[in-house]
Formats: structure tokens, C-alpha cells, sequence
């Protein structure tokens, strides 16, 4: 199986290294201590035109929670409009009610914005009591392409029978399993082959010292492509 690859970028470099690497796909984010918020609109415009490979932009206004007010939806609605006209391939979003549900009106809202835009739905899910639940309302939403999970609050190979779950239940549909959080380049095929996950999210795994604040290691980087490229992973 050729299972698609997302790598973490914070800044122009990151991502040429990353596509330079065997990436197939950039999630832009600033902040990354804080689990990512939304970059500035200049950087957004520098990766989108650096790299070919597609950019996945994350929009969160805050890291306080993924509960939005109206100031915050407004603030992610201007976002979204301007990151449209970037040239990225998509968008980064995830919206919960007080009650912890997934908040189907803030994203009736905010999705008719993405337009053409793929939308991934991120780890706002991670925090929901009942997934497969939650599966079943992402899938009322046909503009959502994926959703970024590592099976609940534990690292993702902490996980592997509920992201199984997960993977039948999208199973058919246009919603993409996106397995992240704790995986390790040398643990990767055998969670690829235990979940059925066709795409995997990496950050820290492939960074210098495995630290949020260094740049991309590319020798690790290309060892985890060729590993989910060209091994049957």
C-alpha cells in the first residue's frame, strides 16, 4: 500500500525539506508547542508558492480550547477567506460545543468558505466521548475530507484497535482516516498494517532531536517515505 504522508511544517524551510523528503503533503501551523495555531497569511503565501507538494493550512485562533465564540468564528471565517486565495490546497479545522460534541453549526458556518479547498477536521475529535459518533456527523459533511486522529487522548500506537474502528466506519465514504500523535518511523508499517490506515501525520518524529523547536531531519524523513512508499507498508 502507498500510504499518504503529512509532515508538520512551521516555516518556509520546513516545507521544501520536507517535500525535498519524500512528503506528500504539508500541514502549515505556527506555534507548535501549543498543538498549532493558524500562520501568518504571508507565510502561508511563501509555502504555497515554495512547494508543489499540497498545503494543508491549520486554522485555530487560540489554543484555550476548541470550544469558539463569536469573535473567534468570525476570526476563523476572515482566515479561511484569506487562506483561499493562497494557493493552498486546504484547510485545518476543529470545532466542539460546551458539551464536547462536535459543533455542527460553527461548521455550517465556516465550510461553505473552504469553497474548493480540502478540509480536514483535526484533533478537536481526539477530545469527543463516543468517535464512531463522531464519524457518523463528520460524514453529513461531504466537504470534509479527513479527520486528523490518534484514536482518542493516548498517543496513536496506544490505539491501534479503535482507529481500526474508525478506518471501517469512514470505510466507503469520501472521509479519509489520518492516524497521528506518537508514531514513530520505526513503528510505522506494522501500525499501517494493523490499522488500515491509508495516511499517517508526522511532526516531532521527524525533527532534529525529536524536538518541536528544531528543523526537519532529513535522513530521518527520507528513511519513513521510502519505509511507506516503497515497502508495501
Amino acid at each position: 500500500m502507498n500510504t499518504v504522508l503529512e509532515v508538520i511544517a512551521t516555516c518556509v524551510q520546513d516545507a521544501i525539506e520536507a517535500e525535498k523528503n519524500g512528503a506528500d503533503r504539508i500541514e502549515l501551523i505556527t506555534a507548535f508547542t501549543e498543538g498549532g495555531l493558524t500562520p501568518g497569511i504571508g507565510m502561508v503565501q511563501c509555502v504555497a508558492e515554495a512547494v508543489s507538494i499540497p498545503v494543508h493550512v491549520m486554522v485555530r485562533p487560540h489554543s484555550r480550547s476548541f470550544v469558539y465564540d463569536r469573535l473567534d468564528k468570525e476570526t476563523m471565517a476572515q482566515e479561511i477567506r484569506a487562506i483561499s486565495k493562497t494557493g493552498a490546497a486546504g484547510i485545518v479545522i476543529g470545532l466542539l460545543t460546551e458539551e464536547g460534541q462536535i459543533d455542527t453549526e460553527g461548521l455550517e458556518e465556516l465550510l461553505p468558505l473552504a469553497e474548493e479547498m480540502n478540509v480536514t477536521f483535526h484533533r478537536a475529535f481526539d477530545e469527543l466521548d463516543d468517535q464512531l459518533s463522531g464519524i457518523q456527523t463528520l460524514l453529513r459533511y461531504p466537504e470534509i475530507n479527513r479527520v486528523l486522529t490518534s484514536g482518542g487522548l493516548k498517543p496513536a500506537p496506544q490505539a491501534v484497535d479503535q482507529i481500526k474502528a474508525l478506518v471501517a466506519a469512514a470505510g466507503g465514504s469520501g472521509l479519509r482516516i489520518l492516524a497521528g500523535s506518537g508514531l514513530t518511523v520505526e513503528g510505522i508499517a506494522d501500525f499501517v498494517a494493523a490499522t488500515g490506515v491509508q495516511e499517517v501525520h508526522f511532526g516531532t518524529a521527524v525533527r532534529s532531536g525529536s524536538s518541536a523547536l528544531a528543523g526537519i531531519d532529513p535522513v530521518r524523513l527520507r528513511n519513513l517515505s521510502d519505509i511507506l512508499h516503497h515497502d508495501g507498508a
